[in-house]
């Protein structure tokens, strides 16, 4: 039943949307086909070619949008007091930035994920209320930053779009084993006694704030590439060890989507960091930088830019297991779990949202009147691997589905069939079958394993992804070719 639900299950993570979204992105502008560029005539082609700073698969990157973005990253990095790199290690990193973009853009295209605004104002919605103001005080302070309401809507709007895709693209490929489960929370025992009686507060859990430089290393590259990568890394290192700014280097020289940022990641509960980060900081404090950190994506450098909540080696070794250790020792923790069926339609470039909705609502229809069961018509029609069962998803825990889907199986009672649902996977018919409460004290305990599993590897694994996205791209960087032929001059 597990891998029934591969299609459309996500487990929640921390937010991605932040109060203060920092880079400035730009309406896309109509984009120029490469071909059309190539087949035009010499002359224009060659006043064309002057104007272009990188063509990604089939679409154009101008000098002149390049100009306008380097123009907004330099007012928003002196607007932080991020000291400026040279404006040649602007304009490449800026570069870098648009053409990852790009990417994104397309893969958004080729998945047909279209953020609407109903979503964004929900988003925005959501963000003002972690944050205890209203809609109204959130813009003030938004536009008190310097940042437009409009270009803040255009980040949520990129964030959602981002966040779809990596739960299309790359959640569905991490799998939690139940053998890992158990492997680490004998793990977290095992520290847990050893530690003896020294205690996290558990009220207030250990979290630390990084900031990164990643100096990426294409998939498949050779050794020797490697060797000078890892040189042009342990270089910024050393830079950062007699004392550059850290936020400078990493605009300078940051591969990582937060260079802009100052490579600033925010900060998170420790266990939400990757295994890696987490042993690399280990007896840092704030203000240190790791040694050169090794991963499937490249070089990373490490700043503890601050760390709160006690002492992060002894709360790695057994905040989470406590947490949930805390609640076999308090006994039943009832949780009520949903019996549900669904009818996934994705989706494509032969469906739009709109003729996804209008079938959803035909079946609907169908269901109420009484002419056909629901389990038959998700068999026929369900583009989800659950269709074989009549789209039985089983008992669903809280929690346990993306947010959409959610609250629309939970505003539903038992034998009601929702209205079309929209969510990151597609659109859904949703029927609640029953409800049932259950004791989760154990199981809460290996939710939170896995939960915790799944964080550590979610974010490298998309990084991963990213990397294998633009590896495979046809990506021609004029800038880079032109720095090379000055150098050879």
């Amino acid at each position: 039943m597990r891998n029934a639900r591969q299609a459309y299950i996500g487990q929640r993570r921390l937010p991605r949307l932040v109060m203060v979204l920092a880079t400035f992105a730009l309406a896309p502008q109509a984009p120029l086909m490469a071909a059309e560029v190539l087949q035009a005539q010499p002359a224009a082609t060659e006043r064309l070619s002057d104007g272009i700073a990188a063509i990604v698969d089939k679409d154009v990157i101008t000098l002149r949008e390049l100009s306008r973005r380097v123009a907004e990253v330099h007012a928003d990095l002196a607007r932080r007091g991020i000291q400026l790199p040279p404006d040649a290690d602007l304009e490449q990193q800026v570069l870098q930035r648009m053409i990852t973009e790009r990417l994104e853009q397309h893969e958004a295209e080729r998945l047909h994920i279209a953020v609407n605004d109903a979503q964004v104002d929900q988003a925005i919605a959501v963000i003002a209320q972690r944050n205890g103001m209203s809609q109204q005080e959130l813009q003030h302070k938004i536009e008190e930053s310097g940042l437009t309401w409009a270009a803040y809507r255009t980040e949520i709007t990129d964030s959602i779009r981002l966040d779809a895709i990596r739960q299309r693209a790359v959640d569905p490929t991490i799998t939690i084993s139940n053998a890992e489960i158990d492997a680490f929370l004998a793990e977290q025992e095992s520290r847990a006694n050893a530690v003896g009686t020294a205690r996290p507060n558990l009220a207030a859990p250990v979290s630390v704030h990084l900031a990164q430089i990643l100096v990426r290393v294409p998939e498949g590259a050779a050794s020797s590439d490697v060797a000078a990568l890892r040189q042009r890394a342990e270089g910024v290192l050393a830079r950062a060890r007699a004392g550059e700014d850290f936020a400078s280097l990493a605009a300078a020289a940051s591969d990582g989507p937060e260079a802009f940022q100052g490579g600033d990641m925010g900060e998170r509960p420790l266990q939400a960091w990757p295994d890696l980060f987490i042993s690399a900081i280990r007896g840092l404090q704030p203000g240190q930088v790791t040694e050169l950190v090794q991963s499937g994506n490249g070089f990373h450098i490490i700043k503890v830019v601050a760390s709160a909540g006690g002492n992060p080696d002894e709360a790695q070794q057994q905040l989470q297991f406590e947490r949930s250790q805390q609640a076999l020792a308090e006994g039943p923790m009832p949780v009520t779990q949903t019996h549900a069926r669904h009818i996934l339609i994705k989706t494509s470039a032969v469906m739009s949202d709109e003729q996804a909705r209008t079938r959803l609502e035909q079946l609907r229809q169908r269901i109420l009147e009484g002419k056909e069961k629901f389990e038959d018509l998700a068999r026929q029609h369900s583009n989800d691997t659950s269709a074989p069962q009549g789209g039985d998803l089983g008992w669903l825990t809280p929690g346990e589905t993306v947010p959409p889907f959610e609250q629309a199986m939970d505003a539903l009672d038992a034998g009601q069939v929702s209205q079309p649902v929209q969510s990151p996977f597609g659109w859904h018919l949703i029927k609640v079958e029953e409800r049932r409460t259950q004791d989760m004290a154990e199981e809460y305990q290996r939710m939170q394993a896995r939960q915790i599993l799944f964080e550590r590897r979610a974010g490298p694994a998309f990084e991963e992804w990213l990397g294998q996205l633009r590896d495979q791209a046809y990506i021609e960087n004029r800038l880079e070719k032109r720095a090379r032929l000055e150098q050879e001059l």
